[in-house]
């Protein structure tokens, strides 16, 4: 299929249309330290880097292998609807969370959430699965499970959701659903997370925050309720980073840190409040951080977050341990003052992405930011952790470019190399970008898209072993293939 321009008169109709779309950016969204120990088969398998939204467990947001390099193959179809998140099993099928413009099998539903499972040669859609709208984000965090069933939140319920193949035609098919028992609150499932046990851990949209063990004949669910001493209450926004046996979670007030006891019981290990500013800021969903907690180090001994102080928003490293801090320096130098995109890591290395000023559908934000309006101009910058003479450990920033990135980005540390897609400046053309992860240096450009029907909306894509670059946007599903 060719890539036309948007006919005349349509700009104004699209942006209408783009601006009913319900969209939650993952930028911050789902792992942890590295899995250890058997591979149960209710867990995600251990170095996938396609099982989850943040890649590995650790939500470094990097794969082992390369990209799809410079002069890629494009590939696209519609699906209807914009798709926050791509998987991909063992078997080579990707299967996305997406949200539909119009939901028809739970009745007329706006914005709906649903499964898409595409062909992999071609990108279009071979099976889709509707799921109730029960929520901002249930739609949106999920994982694939050791059988390569999709494990996602709809209201109270955790559904595993497998694709089958049946007399020459592919079906998605709830093969589990799981009520989950009283939460002491109605908010909705915010986020899933698996742990190296085969539990699955769950936040609600008011951090109630627990598991479900069904590993066993009966089904184990044990609750614990964060931030219940902070005025008004703690919310969540983001993922979960999954934990040896438990869960990091990063609400609007703080980072705990959830592990399960000797008797099975959530219990809060530790917590650390962060500086969340005074309101949220244009390019941000929420009021509080925008990233996913990501662990990286030797022994992901570290974790990092970004905070929402006000003048500028501050890398904040800890102890993954303790909770105690490591070091820290102000996110950005140059670049826009905010973030909404998880941390990319790899060694002691860490890449943050600015958002601040991106415009956002208006139905995806929560509350008003101050300011109203800001430019959105990009930027990416390196921060190493590195040992002084004392051996003390330290924040150092290496470089920051100008380069703006309108997906969450995704380093592949085999062509040490961060990929994104990115606005041009000419209003209309969309491209996919390469970023040396080594000097920032932008290495490539590619043409892929057509504004505004291929707006990236930071939206979640995922690149494949074979190079693949499996991205959303606005209106369609991208497949950009290394070239030959």
């Amino acid at each position: 299929m060719s890539i036309r321009p948007p006919l005349p008169g349509t700009r104004s109709v699209a942006r209408r249309v783009l601006s009913s779309l319900v969209t939650v950016t993952t930028v911050g969204v789902l792992a942890s330290a590295p899995a250890v120990g058997s591979e149960d088969p209710g867990s995600p398998r251990r170095g996938h880097g396609t099982a989850l939204m943040h890649r590995d467990l650790g939500s470094t947001d990097s794969v082992p292998w390369s990209g799809p390099g410079a002069s890629p193959s494009v590939d696209f179809s519609v699906p209807g609807g914009a798709c926050s998140t791509v998987f991909q099993g063992a078997d080579g099928m990707p299967v996305a969370l997406c949200t539909r413009y119009l939901g028809t099998e739970h009745g007329l539903t706006p914005v709906a959430p649903s499964v898409v499972l595409y062909d992999p040669a071609t990108a279009r859609p071979v099976a889709s699965l509707e799921l109730r709208k029960t929520g901002l984000l249930g739609g949106v965090y999920g994982y694939l499970d050791g059988e390569d069933r999709l494990v996602v939140a709809e209201g109270h319920a955790i559904l595993r959701i497998a694709h089958v193949l049946e007399d020459g035609r592919w079906t998605l098919q709830v093969e589990e659903r799981t009520e989950l028992p009283d939460l002491g609150t109605d908010a909705a499932i915010a986020g899933l997370s698996p742990d190296e046990n085969g539990r699955t851990w769950f936040a609600t949209e008011d951090a109630v925050t627990g598991y479900l063990d069904d590993t066993g004949a009966d089904p184990t669910v044990r609750t614990v309720a964060l931030g219940t001493d902070t005025p008004g209450g703690e919310t969540i926004a983001n993922g979960l980073t999954p934990r040896r046996d438990g869960v990091s979670v990063l609400t609007s007030h703080g980072l705990h840190d959830v592990r399960a006891d000797a008797a099975g019981d959530p219990t809060v290990a530790w917590s650390r409040t962060y500086d969340r500013g005074s309101a949220r800021k244009p390019g941000q969903l929420s009021w509080g951080s925008g990233t996913t907690p990501t662990f990286f180090g030797t022994g992901a001994e570290r974790v990092a977050i970004v905070d929402n102080a006000d003048a500028s928003p501050n890398l904040l490293v800890l102890d993954a341990a303790t909770g105690d801090t490591v070091c820290s320096l102000p996110a950005f130098d140059q670049a826009g003052p905010g973030t909404e995109n998880s941390l990319l890591a790899d060694g002691d290395s860490l890449w943050i992405p600015s958002t601040y000023g991106y415009d956002y559908p208006d139905l995806a934000v929560d509350g008003e930011s101050v300011p109203q309006d800001a430019d959105f101009r990009g930027g990416l910058t390196r921060v190493d952790l590195q040992k002084d003479a004392s051996g003390r450990e330290r924040c150092v920033r290496q470089w920051e470019t100008d380069t703006a990135l309108d997906t969450l980005p995704e380093l592949t540390r085999e062509a040490g190399t961060i990929w994104a897609l990115s606005r041009g400046d000419d209003d209309r053309t969309v491209s996919v970008v390469g970023v040396d992860a080594d000097s920032g240096r932008e290495t490539s450009r590619t043409p892929v898209g057509i504004l505004p029907f291929d707006q990236p909306m930071q939206l979640t894509g995922m690149i494949a072993p074979d190079g693949t670059l499996w991205q959303a946007t606005a209106t369609r599903m991208l497949k950009v293939s290394p070239a030959g």
